[in-house]
Order: structure tokens, then C-alpha cells, then sequence
């Protein structure tokens, strides 16, 4: 038999006692009639809750430890226990305070219920963050160490060929020695066989003489013994030695390259704000009507893009290949044109004030320092978009493939990559390809891109996790929302244009649309914010640059 039915011919209702039950106030944990639950739910003075019986919920109430006969169904707040009504008329909770179990159990349920919320929205996913990024780190150890392997691979054979010639230049100088030991000798020797030659001829001479007994001979003889009695010069020559050094380990490791020593280093973990915390107003509220505090005429026929470098400076991109620094005032302080002659693709403004760029047609991404333009990212298979710099003073470059096919966000150190954000966790891609995707990097390291072609903004956090993606605010618009340029305040707010709808949509770190600025916005695409968050607007038809007041 059902036990609902069962329950319907056995239990009454707890207040009439006479009518079968039909509900159940899981706060008061009694049963009722249909008759008496308007009566019971007149007492406003406690939040009722009630059910069908058949979807109660059935409580565990604890035996009291001594009234054994006796449920604990209130609860002591002084003690800080549950007790049962016996111990509640009895001296030992005499002038506490003195609550139905119920209600701390629905304070309870509610506090469980909150740390549930955090610990899987906010401190669960913070963890898989973590995690994510430990796997990251451990997937570029063989590049890291392949790398340094490589480098000791190159030191060894510079060495080598330097040691190689050495012992070349020494093999060399051995024989030019050598040879000039020999020639010497040769020479030496040539001396003395012709004086030996002579001294044969003056012999023969000398017996002949003898021989004949001719007087006129042996009268005119004259003696050349003294001239020979000196011998030629003995020419010495000693062997030279190779006085070989003892091989210092310490110096040849010096000169070969030390490796710094493994450095790890446990970083005090971040603390991550309570729901509470997080949901305070901000310290710069948003005002209820931003202002136009300053405009500039860029002097260019069309207008992108606008870079902060300082309050009052403001670099610019246009139709062509100038790149103009403005004052409020728009006065032309400097311009820039690119290496290539190309127009730049895009550009920002660099943690020590330098400007970067990128080139479209050459597949660069170049560095302006001292009004001096060095290349310092070439792509193969891929083209740059977009760029900004980071609070670590990293590059992060939007880029399609040559097929236009593929798009990703790589970050950069220097030349070096160091990440590529492509895919999200089921594989898919992360960006469309075919128009430029402007992108910001927020105070939490979050990676905002918008994303003009996908109709939305795509945020992922610092390990290339996928967030969220806002399609837009579910307002009546004339045109549908693509996003154009994007930015971050120092409130983590994220800011993106809506071109075509002529305003910005304000957006807070998750994603949740906070407000509209209109400002008579023409057309507005570009976007930066400086320190003191003032945002500067392009807009590109005016080529105007106008600079709002919005916190």
C-alpha cells in the first residue's frame, strides 16, 4: 500500500486532532489539515514552511543524553547544544536563551548552503586553476630543460673548436721551429764541408809538392794552417719545450658557464575573497551620469585604436602608416611611422612607456624605443592582430593562421612564447577567425578578447581556462552587439565597445553587465583607461578621441 494512504487513514492533524492530515510545516515540524493551515500560516511571527506530507522531509531529532524518553527539539544558546523540553524547564538552562531546533537548523541549512555555493563557484575552481597551471608547467619541463641541454651542447662545442685550434697553433708553431732548427743545421753543416773541400785540396796540394822535390814549388809555398787552426763557429741550437699547465677544473668550469641553482620557493597562497567580500561596493562607484571631460581631433580620416601614456598623452592609429602621440589639447607631440611602411594592425604602450605594433603584411610585431624600431616577434604561418602588455610586462598577440582557418592568443616574454590559448576543455576553439580581435588583460590576470565575428567577449583566466563569454545585454538594440575594443579600470570592470549601437558596455569581472556609456558616442571602437581610470574613446568616423569620466 502507498504509505502516503497508509499515513492518511493513521495520523490526524496534530492542531484539530480530528481531520485526516493533508500537509506538513517542516519549521514546526507538526501536521496538518487542509482546514488548519490557513490558521497555522496565520501566525506571521515565523517563516512557515509548508509541504504536502508526502514531500516532507523527515527529521532526525537526537535522544536527549538524559531524558532518555525525550527528543532534543530546541536548542540552548548559551551552552551551544540542542536539548529536550524537560532540560529546558529544569535549573540548568534556567535564563538562557532558549530557540525552536528548527529555526537554527534553517540558519544552519543556510550557512551550509552558502559555504557550498563558495566552495564550488569560488574556491573549488580556484584549486582546478591551480592544478591546471601545475600541469602546464610540468608539460614545458622537457622544452625548458631541452633548452638548457641544447645551450651546454653549443658552450661544449665552442670550447672544443677553441681548444682544437689551439692545439692547431701550437702543432703549427712546432713546425715552423723545426724547420728553422734544420735550416740552421743545414747551413752549419755547408760551412764546414767546404772547408773540409779546401782543406782536402791543400793536403793533395801539399804531398804533391813533397813528392817532386821541386825547388821552385817548395820555395814559393805558403802556409794557410793558422786560417784553419780556428774552426767555423758550432752552431747550438736548443729544442724548445712545451711548457704544458696543469688544467684548472674551477677556471674551465668558470669559463664554460655556471647554472644557476634550482630555485623553488613556496608562495604564500592568494586568499580568495568570500562572496561577501567580493560583492561590497567598489571603492569607485560608477557614476550615474559619465561625462565628457576632454576631446581630441587626431587629424586622420578615419580612427582605430587609442593607447594611455599618460593622462594627458594618447597614442593613435589611423588609416595609414603613422602612429600620432596627442595632448588633450591635440597637439601633434610626435609622430611614428612603421618599418615596413605597412599600416600597423594594432599597438599599445609597454610597461616602461615604449610603444609596440603589429604588422599584418610582414607578420612582425615590433618594438619602438628611443624612436628606434627593432623587430622583435616574426611569425611563420600566422599573422598578428592584436596586442596589449601585461602587469608581468609580457605581449599578448591575437593571431590568425595564414589559411584563416585557425585564431589563438599567444603570450610572449620578450621573443620567447611562453603560452598559447586556442581551444577550450571539449577541444573547441576558443576565437573565430577573419577580423581582428582586440584583447586586455584584468587586474585578475583574466584574458578578456573581444571577439567581433563570435558577437561576444571572450574571458579566460590566466591559465587559458575558459570562463565565460558575454553575448551581450538582452536589451532592444537597432543592431546586433560586436564587440570592437576592449579594457580594463582598476576595479576589474571590463569595458567594450558596441560600434554599431554607438555606447560601451560595463561589465564586472564575471561577466555581469553593470551599466551602459552613451556620451553621444559616434561610432566609438578604440578604448584605453589610464591610471586615475579615465577612459579615452576613438571614435572612427569623427577621428575623434574623447576622454570620459565614468567612476
Amino acid at each position: 500500500m502507498d504509505p502516503f494512504r497508509r499515513a492518511q487513514i493513521i495520523l490526524l492533524c496534530d492542531l484539530c486532532k480530528t481531520a485526516h492530515l493533508q500537509s506538513h510545516c517542516e519549521r514546526c515540524d507538526i501536521n496538518l489539515c487542509q482546514t488548519c493551515v490557513g490558521k497555522h500560516l496565520s501566525d506571521s511571527s515565523i517563516r512557515h514552511k509548508v509541504v504536502l506530507y508526502k514531500y516532507r522531509k523527515s527529521l532526525n531529532y537526537s535522544k536527549c543524553p538524559d531524558h532518555a524518553d525525550e527528543l532534543c527539539k530546541h536548542y540552548c544558546e548559551k551552552c551551544d547544544i540542542s536539548v529536550c523540553s524537560t532540560c529546558v524547564s529544569s535549573s540548568k538552562h534556567e535564563g538562557h536563551d532558549i530557540s525552536d531546533i528548527l529555526e537554527k537548523l534553517s540558519s544552519k541549512t543556510e550557512s551550509l548552503q552558502k559555504d557550498l555555493d563558495e566552495l564550488e563557484t569560488r574556491i573549488y575552481p580556484r584549486y582546478e586553476e591551480m592544478a591546471s597551471g601545475v600541469q602546464t608547467e610540468k608539460a614545458q619541463l622537457e622544452t625548458n630543460y631541452g633548452e638548457l641541454t641544447t645551450i651546454a651542447d653549443q658552450q661544449g662545442e665552442i670550447l672544443h673548436r677553441e681548444i682544437t685550434a689551439i692545439v692547431n697553433q701550437r702543432k703549427s708553431d712546432i713546425q715552423e721551429m723545426k724547420n728553422k732548427h734544420l735550416s740552421t743545421l743545414n747551413k752549419n753543416t755547408d760551412e764546414i764541408t767546404q772547408k773540409m773541400a779546401e782543406l782536402k785540396q791543400i793536403m793533395s796540394d801539399l804531398k804533391s809538392i813533397l813528392k817532386s822535390n821541386d825547388v821552385s814549388l817548395t820555395s814559393t809555398y805558403k802556409s794557410r794552417n793558422s786560417e784553419f787552426r780556428t774552426l767555423p763557429p758550432k752552431v747550438r741550437v736548443t729544442v724548445p719545450r712545451l711548457s704544458a699547465q696543469k688544467i684548472n677544473k674551477d677556471q674551465l668550469n668558470e669559463m664554460f658557464g655556471s647554472l644557476s641553482p634550482l630555485s623553488i620557493n613556496t608562495e604564500h597562497g592568494d586568499t580568495i575573497k568570500s562572496a561577501e567580500a567580493v560583492s561590497s561596493p567598489p571603492v569607485k562607484p560608477l557614476l550615474d551620469e559619465p561625462r565628457v571631460t576632454a576631446a581630441i581631433d587626431t587629424g586622420y580620416n578615419s580612427l582605430y585604436s587609442v593607447s594611455c601614456l599618460s593622462e594627458d598623452q594618447v597614442w593613435t592609429r589611423g588609416t595609414n602608416n603613422t602612429m600620432k602621440l596627442l595632448n588633450l589639447q591635440s597637439k601633434l607631440l610626435t609622430s611614428i611611422q612603421t618599418k615596413s611602411g605597412n599600416t600597423p594592425s594594432d599597438k599599445a604602450v609597454t610597461r616602461d612607456g615604449d610603444l609596440v605594433y603589429t604588422d599584418f603584411r610582414n607578420k612582425t610585431v615590433n618594438l619602438i624605443k628611443n624612436k628606434q624600431i627593432q623587430t622583435v616577434i616574426t611569425l611563420q604561418g600566422w599573422y598578428p592582430l592584436s596586442v596589449c602588455c601585461t602587469a608581468s610586462d609580457d605581449l599578448l598577440v591575437t593571431m590568425d593562421s595564414d589559411d584563416v582557418k585557425q585564431s589563438k592568443v599567444v603570450r610572449y616574454s620578450g621573443s620567447t612564447e611562453k603560452q598559447s590559448i586556442q581551444f577550450d576543455d571539449q577541444g573547441r576553439p576558443l576565437y573565430t577567425s577573419g577580423y581582428s580581435k582586440y584583447l586586455s588583460e584584468n587586474k585578475n590576470l583574466d584574458i578578456c578578447v573581444a571577439d567581433c565575428v563570435a558577437s561576444a567577449v571572450v574571458v579566460v583566466n590566466q591559465s587559458g581556462k575558459l570562463r565565460f563569454r558575454y553575448t551581450g545585454h538582452p536589451s532592444n538594440t537597432k543592431q546586433s552587439f560586436k564587440p570592437r575594443g576592449i579594457t580594463t579600470d582598476s576595479q576589474s570592470h571590463i569595458l567594450t565597445t558596441d560600434r554599431d549601437n554607438h555606447r560601451i558596455h560595463i561589465l564586472d569581472q564575471d561577466g555581469q553587465f553593470l551599466r551602459y556609456i552613451h556620451c553621444d558616442l559616434e561610432s566609438p571602437l578604440g578604448l584605453c583607461v589610464d591610471i586615475r581610470d579615465n577612459l579615452f574613446v576613438s571614435e572612427r568616423y569623427t577621428a575623434k578621441v574623447k576622454k570620459i569620466q565614468y567612476l
